[in-house]
C-alpha cells in the first residue's frame, strides 16, 4: 500500500498524523517515521530556510518505482509506505519529507525507511535553493536523473 505526493505550501500544509493514519494497522508490528527538516547549518553556511522545487510528476513516478522494487530488493512484499514531500519554502526546522513505513518486522521497517530517503536522494527531480543568514541564496547541486 502507497502513498505518494508533493505537497504545494502555497495551498496545503504537510500533516504528520495524516502519515500516522495511513501506516497504522494490526497487520504490522513495526513502524518508523522519518522526518527531514531543514538544518541551520549546511557546508559552513548559515541556513534560514530552503525553498523546494520539482517536477511533480516525475517525482511521484520515482516514489512508486522505488517503492515497487523493495519487494525484489529488499523481499519486502508486506509493507505501507507513505510519502510526502514539500514544494515552496520551509524555515528552519519544518518539514520537507515525511516517509512513513509499517512492516511485520522492525528490521524490515528500518531497511525500508533507510533505502526509500537513500534512493529518493539519488533519484528524483527535487531541487533545493538554500537561504543563508546574509541574505543570499543559492540553488545546491543535485544528482543528474538516472535513465532506468
Amino acid at each position: 500500500m502507497l502513498h505518494a505526493k508533493i505537497i504545494d505550501l502555497s495551498k496545503e500544509k504537510i500533516k504528520s498524523e495524516n502519515a500516522e493514519e495511513f501506516i497504522a494497522s494490526s497487520k504490522f508490528g513495526a513502524s518508523i517515521i522519518f522526518y527531514g527538516t531543514v538544518r541551520e547549518n549546511n557546508e559552513n553556511k548559515k541556513v534560514t530556510g530552503i525553498t523546494y522545487d520539482s517536477h511533480d510528476e516525475l517525482v511521484i513516478k520515482s516514489f512508486k518505482e522505488i517503492y515497487n522494487e523493495t519487494d525484489q530488493k529488499l523481499n519486502i512484499k508486506e509493507k505501507s509506505v507513505y510519502i510526502e514531500h514539500v514544494k515552496g519554502y520551509v524555515g528552519l526546522g519544518e518539514i520537507s519529507i515525511i516517509i512513513a513505513v509499517a512492516c511485520p518486522h522492525r528490521v524490515e521497517a528500518y531497511d525500508l525507511s533507510r533505502y526509500i530517503i537513500e534512493e529518493i536522494k539519488k533519484r528524483s527531480p527535487i531541487w533545493k535553493k538554500e537561504h543563508y543568514k546574509n541574505k543570499e541564496s543559492e540553488w545546491l547541486k543535485g544528482n543528474p536523473i538516472q535513465a532506468n
